[in-house]
């Protein structure tokens, strides 16, 4: 269906959200006093009860006590407690009710449990009126709020059809950034920002957060397809009892960053399906298995996990719901994320020891039904002295035990798994995972399945690419041995011959040796056929040995080095090194140091100290490491705290505390971290970006130290890279198999396209690029389409040439390099356009946010990107139209013109104008103008762009001295406000512009107006129009206003 305008859709919108549980009474134009009303009265209506509000309305004072907690609490991560907290308390004041009077009663706001039921009530706003911040300015409007029990807690933005859904979003972070959410109207939880063909929805971020498109989430169904269309939003995310559900249940008041949570559509329904499955079960069946959630890494587990903890505990289904971690360091991170996602009023128990953790177990206490322990401590409960006894193991076998395993694919196929489930037989058990075991990797004949159950819900890793959840790859395969070398190499031994001379001359010999040799019947990596059975490769054929030669290492060491600057952006992403043992650990670290002692890194293996042999080297390795470390960054770590020295490594790597601003000290950092087995799974940093592996890995072990690198960054991390080297091509064919096996049957964007496809995109959308402005009359780029349309289709495609060029720098691209070969497939790139070109398409893209005409972006069908306006198109190469003004005025000052010559170079000249902004280009014609009226004066040598300059600043200085002639204002206050890099919302920070108003002559002023306008002003409309004048002239950087006043 197409909207031709906002107002049609608003009452299809109204309609559709009518049909799905809302009010048919729709509060058309409400102001805050009447949304306050509006709640006052439903209020009333939930509490007249003789114990609350014994059948006395409330009073103005007494919601103004209310309206005063709610502006208190300020932020929505703060109000999210408030509307979920059931209750609110006031002092009653109203005389109607003698028995309250002068003392505290709590009222009833909102019950999470009452969806669509008892006192639940659902409002529709239509074009809520927000009041603006200065009293000068107009009232804004919004599209749609939607109340429950009169609280505001969605705001929708709409957009009509073929208007991008990012103009919806600007739009809410525009009324935000002038503070409109105040108020009733701070209560707002979630915001929807629409268009027909597209929503995306998002928490608020409140009056100190900022807006970040990477959680701007679209809705999708059960099986993560997408949910767009406007009718399909209003059915399955507006509906009611699912808005209800979202904010009572599924947004998260995350106290360790502050910020307001809202989850994500495959996180409902994994966090819904235990719930279910938990409410459904029959506690009288002794062999219970719960299922288990298969969600990427990076999709957010841990907040999906504790909601489904939370739901489970909150239901009353269970006496104890137990979040089990595989490692004690991951459970102390956890139970910190746990704390922080809690509600005010809930309790999440530690367990600093085994002890602990029994004394929560056998506890009766509701505060103690939610426990975080790692999987090391319950497997010990029952054999440390003090543990559960038989009749404590009884009594805990009669509660209801919920078990939510995080990391299942670890430690669960381990004896401590099978030591709980035998000490908690009627438990039931939940696994939360990214790459579920399965047949294809099946661990002592199980899977995932068979140890938990039914899988309840999937979001594989191709899901999170696909939705920008998570970060594509871009694997490399480095071979240090060419694959001729190796062939020839095993084909010889396999024959028995020392010489390819040898092998040839025996018949028998040169068989094999030609077998080995074809590489249609030997591959460089084995595979299994269908039957089942295993064919050998090359690589079967090579000692494990041919890997650790010195000759390997120094190619692995090379290939780091000579890619570190371009991968890591001269050291601003972070990177891990993965080997395939603790001696060779060592030993790179050791070659690091020689080879580039500036680069610092460090290493991270098991320090236990056994008896196996290589103690020494082991002991030796572990101090020297330690020692450089605490050198270097001034710490004190020994191989008794050895645990500490780990996590100071994964706090610098992960920017955590005490480590949240390392970036501003990039001597604090590390650069590369050397590991053998650790870190490579359960650990999260968005400052890592590249994999070096010299290391064999198979089927989950592969997509789990992949998945180290692709958490969202922005722009400057388009994805992951993986470079590996150890047995390469058996590598590959292990990288493709885990890629079949958790990509979820939809493998598609998963690895990100390789330089040469890169480039070819670059030329071929600047090819498209170049013929739209051919089209509209534009060949030189000096100026941006007149066709809005045109200007549409210009920032679609330039936002996708640079996503493909932010790609094509990581793998390679240097603009000073203009010609590309490569050998598989065998092609030659050539650039069709240089930095120059695509600095001038960026200035015009920049140009879109400053299209002519009042009242901010407006309603243009484009969509526009922020880091991409803040390319810097300074580098701009001047050169040329220096050189094409000089050949100008030699020509000019010819003594006998040829004027076909003169207007040659002009046009010449003209062309080079594309490299100036549109208001540079109107000075620099009026300069030539100047020139060729001989009212210009020339110096030799001086460049072309400082004579547009001055000619700028003059334009500029004569704006101001008119403003001031016509207003009496101060200009050096004036000159002040303009030069601070103002915005609209800090205009009048420290009272900056209240100040320039006073210096106003409001005689001047009005007999300015009175001349533009041909009539005497009122005084209350005088003070509109100064102040608007003066505000539009600050944002603008100015303009001649006498132009202006006659548009």
């Amino acid at each position: 269906m197409i909207f031709k305008t906002e107002v049609e859709f608003e009452a299809a919108m109204i309609t559709a959200l009518q049909n799905k549980g809302w009010e048919s009474h729709v509060l058309k134009y409400p102001t805050e006093d009447t949304l306050l009303k509006n709640w006052a009265n439903i209020l009333f209506e939930n509490n007249r009860a003789i114990d609350r509000l014994n059948d006395a309305p409330l009073t103005d004072t007494e919601m103004q006590q209310i309206l005063e907690q709610v502006l208190a609490l300020r932020t929505p991560l703060k109000l999210n407690g408030f509307i979920n907290g059931k209750t609110v308390s006031i002092t009653r004041d109203n005389p109607d009710d003698p028995f309250h009077l002068g003392k505290e009663v709590s009222l009833k706001i909102y019950d999470r449990r009452e969806i669509a039921a008892g006192q639940s009530r659902y409002q529709i706003a239509q074009q809520p009126k927000y009041k603006p911040k200065s009293k000068i300015l107009n009232d804004r409007r919004g599209d749609l709020m939607l109340l429950i029990n009169g609280m505001p807690v969605f705001h929708l933005e709409l957009k009509k059809s073929g208007i991008p859904v990012s103009q919806a979003h600007y739009q809410i972070e525009k009324y935000s950034d002038e503070g409109i959410f105040t108020g009733i109207f701070s209560l707002v939880q979630i915001f929807v920002a629409m268009q027909p063909e597209e929503t995306v929805y998002f928490a608020n971020p409140g009056p100190d957060g900022i807006f970040n498109k990477d959680f701007y989430f679209h809705w999708a169904d059960f099986n993560n397809e997408p949910i767009n269309k406007w009718r399909d939003i209003a059915t399955y995310l507006l509906s009611i009892p699912m808005a209800h559900q979202m904010i009572g249940f599924y947004t998260v008041a995350d106290d360790s960053d502050s910020v307001l949570k809202v989850m994500r559509s495959y996180q409902y329904f994994a966090a819904n399906a235990i719930s279910d499955r938990v409410s459904k079960i029959d506690w009288s069946d002794k062999q219970l298995l719960g299922g288990y959630i298969w969600h990427t890494t990076g999709s957010g587990k841990t907040m999906t996990s504790f909601k489904s903890a939370q739901l489970i505990a909150n239901s009353k289904d269970a006496d104890k719901v137990i979040f089990l971690m595989d490692r004690i360091e991951l459970g102390t991170q956890s139970l910190r994320e746990y704390r922080a996602f809690a509600d005010d009023n809930e309790d999440v128990q530690a367990t600093e020891d085994t002890h602990a953790l029994i004394t929560k177990l056998k506890s009766k206490n509701p505060a103690d039904t939610l426990i975080v322990t790692s999987i090391q401590k319950m497997s010990n409960i029952k054999d440390e002295e003090g543990g559960l006894n038989a009749a404590d193991i009884e009594a805990m076998n009669s509660k209801r035990i919920v078990f939510i395993v995080d990391e299942a694919h670890r430690s669960t196929f381990g004896d401590m798994l099978i030591t709980v489930k035998q000490t908690f037989p009627g438990a039931v058990f939940f696994g939360f995972t990214g790459t579920p075991i399965q047949k294809e990797n099946q661990k002592k004949m199980n899977t995932t399945s068979t140890v938990f159950g039914d899988e309840l819900h999937r979001y594989s890793i191709a899901d999170g690419i696909r939705d920008g959840n998570v970060l594509g790859f871009d694997p490399y395969k480095v071979l240090t041995y060419r694959d001729i070398d190796l062939r020839k190499a095993v084909a010889l031994k396999m024959a028995n011959a020392a010489t390819e001379e040898e092998a040839i001359k025996d018949p028998e010999k040169a068989r094999k040796y030609y077998y080995y040799m074809d590489t249609v019947k030997v591959k460089m990596a084995g595979y299994r056929e269908k039957s089942g059975n295993y064919v050998k490769g090359i690589e079967d054929y090579l000692p494990r040995e041919q890997y650790d030669r010195a000759e390997h290492q120094k190619m692995v060491i090379q290939d780091i080095l000579d890619n570190w600057l371009r991968l890591s952006h001269a050291s601003k992403f972070h990177a891990i090194f993965a080997t395939s043992s603790i001696p060779e650990a060592i030993e790179y670290y050791r070659l690091f140091r020689e080879s580039k002692p500036d680069l610092k890194i460090t290493a991270l293996f098991d320090p236990n100290i056994d008896n196996n042999g290589g103690v020494k080297f082991k002991e030796d390795g572990l101090v020297e490491i330690l020692e450089d470390y605490n050198a270097r960054y001034e710490q004190d770590f020994t191989l008794a705290t050895h645990g500490k020295f780990k996590k100071d490594i994964a706090a610098r790597l992960a920017h955590k505390k005490p480590y949240e601003r390392i970036e501003r000290n990039p001597e604090k950092q590390i650069d590369l971290l050397i590991v053998v087995d650790q870190m490579l799974t359960g650990f999260d940093s968005k400052w890592v970006n590249t994999l070096y592996m010299d290391k064999g890995l198979k089927y989950e072990n592969i997509i789990q130290a992949f998945s180290r690198t692709n958490r969202l960054f922005g722009p400057d991390k388009p994805f992951g890279t993986i470079r590996y080297y150890r047995f390469p091509n058996t590598m590959e064919r292990n990288i493709n198999s885990a890629v079949a096996l958790y990509s979820g049957n939809k493998p598609l964007g998963l690895f990100v396209e390789h330089l040469d496809y890169n480039l070819d995109k670059m030329n071929q959308i600047f090819a498209d690029i170049s013929r739209l402005f051919t089209v509209a009359g534009i060949s030189d780029f000096s100026r941006l389409p007149d066709d809005l349309d045109e200007c549409g289709k210009f920032a679609k495609l330039f936002s996708s040439l640079n996503d493909y060029l932010e790609a094509a720098k990581i793998q390679g691209f240097s603009w000073k390099q203009q010609s590309y070969s490569f050998k598989n497939p065998k092609k030659v790139v050539v650039m069709t356009f240089d930095e120059n070109t695509y600095l001038i398409l960026a200035l015009r893209y920049k140009e879109l946010f400053t299209q002519p005409g009042e009242g901010g972006i407006g309603d243009i069908p484009f969509d526009i990107d922020g880091h991409l306006v803040a390319i810097d198109t300074g580098r701009i190469d001047t050169n040329y139209m220096n050189s094409r003004f000089e050949k100008y005025l030699k020509v000019l000052r010819q003594d006998n013109i040829d004027q076909d010559l003169l207007q040659a170079t002009l046009d010449e000249l003209h062309k080079s104008f594309a490299t100036l902004t549109q208001e540079e280009q109107k000075y620099a014609n009026i300069f030539i103008h100047d020139v060729q009226s001989g009212n210009a004066e020339i110096e030799d040598g001086k460049p072309f762009r400082e004579y547009i300059t001055e000619y700028q600043f003059r334009a500029k200085n004569e704006q101001i001295r008119q403003l001031a002639n016509a207003l009496g204002v101060d200009i050096p206050k004036l000159e002040n406000l303009m030069n601070a890099g103002i915005t609209e919302a800090s205009i009048n920070e420290y009272g900056r512009f209240d100040d320039l108003k006073k210096t106003v002559v409001r005689e001047k002023a009005e007999e300015y107006f009175v001349s533009t306008e041909g009539a005497k002003v009122p005084a209350f409309r005088l003070s509109i129009k100064i102040e608007k004048l003066l505000k539009d002239f600050i944002l603008r950087g100015g303009f001649d206003i006498d132009e202006d006043e006659n548009k």
